[in-house]
């Protein structure tokens, strides 16, 4: 349908010539005065209002503001006459998007109004994803009742309108990064950009110039300047996960941000003041990082303003059950599937299974789940063999759910076990981690005592 559009002026010549020109792509509706503009407003809702200023009785100011009002709340462009510059600035004020003066070039116009329309799209489009984003991460888009949740929550609750930086702790798994958005979504700074970057993702030499950018000419293959992490999220939030993977070079720039909020870019000399916000996160134990010379004490305490410790999946209680209806239903709906069924008794297997991988284990589960069983009822004979450890191992995944373990033993433990049913294959361990297999590289060459090759 064309957009409705509605031309106010008093000169019957100028109307028809407006209407013939803007006929073919709108649909045109004509008012000789403020009262048949309210009129028309009151009958029908209009895109664009293109009104005249002098006109007898009541000007197009007060066309303005019926059409500011009004819900539809049109695209508002006034025709004035020389000399009229200054009420048409006025007008502008009031909220009209632009004018033009009389008599009017019809080039001209037809391309204002274009370029209005497609600003007023953007914005709406812009509007409905920050709303998608605002429901998707604030503390209702987090699934679960759990006692153990509840209490993340309301940490997050306090953190968010503040300042400070936090640092996120707990298994792999258990959805670092969806609560780091939240934290921004629910902050001040929603407005402004959040950026992550995945510190283990990339190589010591490339994450400095990742974070901090460069100059051209820095190093050799630097041939143009480069604009950091830290300058592109600016007034927003900045997430660095793993944080616990950087090298001793980029600790030291890191902390000297968080001690001046200053940063240089490499090969520049120019000291660059920045308001950023920091979320880190990691599931090793970066006290006991500290303690073994891995990572700096006084980078720790700064980034460990205030910490919140993720639970796993199995700490949270009925969640499973009401994450495993979520998240089926949700991989269905995208597949255009039928849901699967659990039968109780599968449903009391998975409680009482530990979930290593914790939320994305349990996600990959249920688009499996979907994909493969469309509408069928799931019984334990569909399960995956994981599920139905012999004895000796399922004494062991008992005690690895014991919460009494650090979370590096924690780690060591979920890393022997994903060995050991990938037989050694370290490409199935890493994908049974929900991890990468440069990671699991990492870590083995750290604990090299749990290779089984």
């Amino acid at each position: 349908m064309k957009p409705n559009l509605l031309i106010v002026d008093d000169e019957e010549h100028t109307r028809e010539g407006l209407e013939l020109a803007l006929e073919d792509e709108f649909e045109v509706f004509c008012a000789s005065n403020a009262k048949e503009a309210e009129m028309a407003l009151s009958q029908e809702d209009f895109q664009v209002v293109l009104t005249d200023l002098r006109m007898p009785g009541e000007t197009g100011m007060t066309v303005i503001d019926l059409a500011i009002r009004h819900p539809s709340n049109p695209l508002c462009v006034m025709m004035t006459a020389y000399g009229e510059v200054d009420v048409a600035v006025e007008a502008m004020k009031r909220g009209a998007f632009d004018f033009l003066p009389k008599p009017v070039n019809l080039e001209q116009l037809e391309f204002l109004i274009r370029r209005g329309l497609r600003e007023r799209r953007l914005e709406a489009e812009n509007k409905h994803l920050h709303q998608r984003l605002d429901k998707k991460f604030s503390f209702n888009g987090i699934m679960g009742q759990s006692a153990a949740l509840e209490n993340v929550l309301e940490k997050v609750r306090l953190v968010g309108p503040s300042k400070a930086t936090v640092l996120l702790t707990g298994e792999t798994g258990t959805g670092k990064e969806l609560f780091a958005q939240s934290i921004h979504q629910n902050s001040n700074r929603v407005r402004s950009p959040y950026i992550a970057v995945h510190c283990a993702a990339l190589p010591a030499n490339l994450l400095e110039s990742e974070l901090f950018g460069h100059e051209k000419g820095a190093f050799t293959g630097a041939t143009e300047r480069r604009i950091g992490r830290f300058e592109s999220a600016n007034n927003g939030t900045l997430f660095l996960d793993e944080i616990g993977e950087i090298d001793p070079s980029t600790q030291v720039k890191l902390l000297r941000f968080l001690e001046s909020k200053t940063i240089e870019r490499l090969g520049s000399s120019k000291t660059l003041k920045l308001d950023v916000r920091l979320v880190c996160a990691t599931n090793r134990n970066l006290l006991q990082m500290v303690q073994d010379g891995e990572f700096r004490e006084d980078l720790f305490y700064r980034l460990n303003v205030v910490s919140i410790e993720l639970p796993p999946l199995r700490q949270r209680g009925d969640d499973l059950t009401l994450l495993l209806k979520h998240f089926l239903s949700q991989y269905s709906e995208e597949n255009g599937f039928e849901s699967p069924v659990l039968s109780g008794e599968t449903l009391n297997i998975l409680q009482n299974y530990g979930w290593p991988g914790n939320i994305r284990e349990l996600r990959n589960f249920c688009e499996n789940l979907v994909v493969l069983n469309r509408g069928k009822e799931i019984t334990p004979y569909d399960l995956d063999p994981r599920f139905s450890l012999p004895s000796s191992e399922a004494d062991s995944s008992e005690k690895l759910c014991k919460p009494t373990l650090s979370v590096e033993e924690n780690e060591k433990k979920l890393l022997r076990n994903a060995l050991l049913e990938a037989q050694g294959n370290r490409t199935k361990a890493a994908k049974l981690m929900g991890i990468s297999r440069r990671t699991l590289h990492r870590k083995l060459d750290r604990w090299p005592e749990l290779d089984t090759k």
